[in-house]
């Protein structure tokens, strides 16, 4: 008969000493339980330090989603704040659109008005003592005539700082003499290409400022009478600058205008 062998298994013993009285226990553990043992703590570990590792990873990628959408938010606050104040400008410059439209209908209106009591002015009207059906004679004295012959509306009304009123002319028609006088002065300067300056009775001037070029007819030391053609225009809108002097000051034509109205 063969002989068996027999296989030599190592183990450690564990003695459980009790201190109540009771029976100790000893419990035997072989060496590759021992090593099961290891194993499983070593698995136990690497499985805890992936866990810890992704954690960490998600944490961190969730914290730089938080940041971009932070700045996100920021950026898109910022762009709701410009918005909004760019709409408030636009609502604060239509109202001033609005406002300045009106104030250009009213002017417009002002000067038609000026113009219509203009005209008005420059008929012959009855006087006291003149019967009814007999022509009364012009007033030649005062130079209350309008002094274009077609129509000009006044853009800008006289002032201290504006010493006259500004006539934008129309139809291309004719500059007259707003009253009988001499002619004193036809020349120019750098504003002005033509100023023709008349002397009148009583202390009276009018001066004729043409901002663009005019052909005048008259010449220094022609004697005019009130209608008499001073210059021809050559084109539409042409601004005629129309001053009164009395006495040295210069005065509103209009009140000329309404003295003989």
């Amino acid at each position: 008969m063969k002989q068996r062998k027999h296989k030599r298994k190592e183990s450690f013993s564990i003695l459980l000493i009790s201190n109540t009285g009771l029976s100790n226990k000893q419990i035997h553990i072989t060496r590759s339980i021992l090593r099961g043992f290891f194993v499983l703590i070593l698995l136990i570990c690497v499985v805890c330090g992936w866990l810890a590792y992704q954690y960490w990873s998600g944490y961190q990628n969730g914290a730089r989603r938080m940041g971009v959408k932070g700045q996100s938010d920021a950026s898109s606050e910022e762009l709701l704040e410009k918005l909004a104040s760019q709409e408030e400008l636009v609502k604060q410059l239509e109202a001033e659109k609005t406002e300045l439209n009106d104030k250009n209908n009213a002017l417009t209106t002002e000067n038609k008005a000026l113009l219509e009591a203009a005209k008005t002015s420059m008929g012959v009207g009855n006087e006291d003592g003149v019967q009814a059906g007999e022509e009364a004679e012009p007033d030649v004295i005062v130079p209350g005539l309008y002094p274009y012959s077609e129509q000009g509306d006044i853009s800008v009304k006289y002032a201290q700082d504006h010493p006259y009123v500004s006539i934008n002319t129309q139809n291309a028609g004719n500059v007259i003499a707003s009253g009988d006088g001499t002619v004193v002065s036809v020349g120019s300067d750098d504003t002005y290409p033509l100023i023709i300056e008349i002397e009148h009775e009583s202390g009276y001037k009018t001066r004729y400022m043409f901002l663009q070029e005019a052909e005048s007819l008259q010449t220094e030391g022609a004697q005019v009478q009130a209608g008499d053609i001073l210059a021809t225009l050559g084109a539409n809108n042409i601004q005629l600058d129309y001053q009164v002097i009395h006495e040295g000051e210069p005065i509103d034509p209009l009140d000329v205008f309404e003295a003989k109205g």
